[in-house]
């Protein structure tokens, strides 16, 4: 499976033009959901600021521009975003695993549950989809192995996932606002698919 790669060039036009885009057409729906106050927000926007910071006091990196702009894209889709929770779609031709909310009753000490999302199927609106499960692959001898991760949106993504004809690779429409591994956030982050479902998982709301 494929992680989101995108370099400072490609990411800055694509938020300039999302940007651009949501200029456009869309009116800020947050405006009387006082979004300031989302944990997504506050995050990204504190985090922004931390990194504005170190451009003005080290000067500018092609790294650290980059993590700019992907923070200011994420500060823009929170503030203009119609919904207030994220939104996942599979469009892989085979069903994916996504992070979402926990039921009220679950014991689970994660911040969140894994689901299964169908191909073809989008979660419901009202559904927050906070991320997408991403396996790991074993080494090969051309190539070392990449271990679990977790592809993590914030609130107001509209995210979609497709599959290369090409490549076969899972890809994704938008870049994630994080990438965790096992470890690295409160989230269950399996080291293989094959353990992620013998945990137990249930399938996601689905938008009907």
């Amino acid at each position: 499976m494929k992680l989101f790669k995108i370099n400072f060039v490609k990411l800055a036009l694509i938020c300039l033009l999302v940007v651009m885009n949501f200029a456009v057409i869309a009116q800020p729906s947050w405006a009387s959901k006082k979004y300031t106050s989302d944990p997504d927000y506050i995050e990204v926007t504190k985090t922004l600021e931390s990194a504005l910071q170190d451009k003005q006091n080290q000067g500018a990196t092609p790294e650290l521009q980059q993590n700019i702009s992907n923070l200011q894209y994420q500060k823009y889709i929170i503030e203009n975003s119609e919904e207030s929770c994220g939104i996942c779609r599979n469009e892989t031709g085979k069903t994916l695993l996504v992070y979402g909310q926990k039921p009220k009753k679950s014991r689970s000490t994660y911040d969140n549950e894994l689901y299964l999302l169908p191909s073809g199927t989008e979660t419901d609106d009202e559904w927050d989809c906070q991320g997408v499960y991403l396996p790991g692959q074993p080494a090969t001898e051309d190539q070392e192995g990449i271990p679990a991760q977790a592809f993590k949106i914030v609130h107001g993504t509209r995210l979609v996932a497709t599959t290369n004809r090409q490549t076969g690779e899972i890809e994704f429409n938008l870049p994630p606002a994080k990438i965790f591994k096992s470890g690295e956030a409160n989230w269950f982050i399996p080291d293989n698919l094959q353990a992620a479902l013998d945990a137990g998982i249930t399938t996601a709301k689905i938008n009907d």
